[in-house]
């Protein structure tokens, strides 16, 4: 990276995959599960979605060979989605062909993205790839129904609060409104979903998932909490001791600089959050 001693290190596990590789044995020795994120989006020719889709086919070779756990997260704007959508699930469909016992989740954009995104997801689950999961966001008011539509799919979610600055007019704005959104749809995630992975660092909301989970007769290993690498890692390492699983969120690549500043500069709440999951540790 352009500085070993960057602020932008803690949170990104490095340029190269075998620093990704490395980072995710760290996080496993310490108890935690992974998913590899290599970074990349809004590609804008159909070369550049070609030549994401081979990284991420060596990605894979590497990872399977590596022995860690086989978890990959990734962006369909960063397979073609902007250039054209026929050849995005052509490369989505090369990627999953190659992830032979692999779970792969399909990360969630901008709303601009949700449609296309959750019919992609849709389109592939009825073709039998059933190694796939999708991300939903918290703040936007029709994750309500978009839940149901994988539920009734029998699908995997990974649920969080939202990144991405939306309009009022189709997301909550304040945080107390998230949270109470967000506590909803856990509450519908842990009783009726297939393994959700809870993406958040909100002690708070941790606490009411534990609360749910204990009053429904839901066992730790049915659903796990997830959290973004260098993120409260106290709370993580907490999780682990009281037999709760975690998995760690790594991203990874040579787009880490574009990757870091936009999602601080797109919504100054980022720059909040990253400054109150280093000073929240313990």
């Amino acid at each position: 990276m352009r500085s070993r001693s960057s602020f932008a290190r803690r949170f990104i596990a490095g340029e190269t995959v075998e620093e990704a590789i490395a980072a995710a044995r760290a996080v496993e020795t310490a108890g935690c599960f992974q998913t590899l994120d290599y970074l990349g989006e809004s590609v804008a020719t159909l070369e550049e979605a070609d030549a994401a889709t081979r990284a991420y086919q060596g990605v894979i070779d590497a990872i399977s060979a590596s022995g860690i756990g086989r978890n990959l997260s990734l962006k369909l704007t960063q397979l073609g989605l902007d250039v054209d959508r026929a050849s995005a699930v052509d490369n989505l469909r090369k990627i999953l062909a190659r992830a032979d016992g692999f779970f792969v989740r399909i990360d969630m954009e901008s709303s601009r993205y949700t449609d296309v995104t959750l019919d992609i997801f849709e389109l592939l689950w009825r073709q039998d790839y059933h190694q796939i999961g999708v991300v939903l966001q918290a703040d936007l008011y029709r994750t309500e129904q978009d839940l149901r539509r994988v539920l009734n799919l029998g699908a995997r979610v990974r649920l969080v609060k939202g990144a991405y600055k939306e309009r009022g007019s189709i997301a909550y704005k304040k945080k107390s409104d998230v949270d109470r959104a967000y506590a909803r749809l856990m509450k519908t995630l842990l009783i009726e979903g297939n393994y959700p992975a809870l993406a958040t660092h909100d002690a708070a909301l941790i606490q009411q998932a534990k609360i749910i989970a204990r009053d429904n007769g839901i066992a730790a290993d049915r659903f796990e909490f997830q959290m973004l690498y260098g993120i409260r890692r106290d709370l993580q390492s907490a999780l682990v001791k009281e037999g709760y699983r975690v998995r760690i969120y790594i991203p990874f690549g040579r787009q880490w600089f574009p990757y870091f500043t936009r999602r601080l500069g797109e919504r100054p709440a980022n720059v909040g959050f990253v400054l109150r999951g280093i000073l929240g540790e313990h």
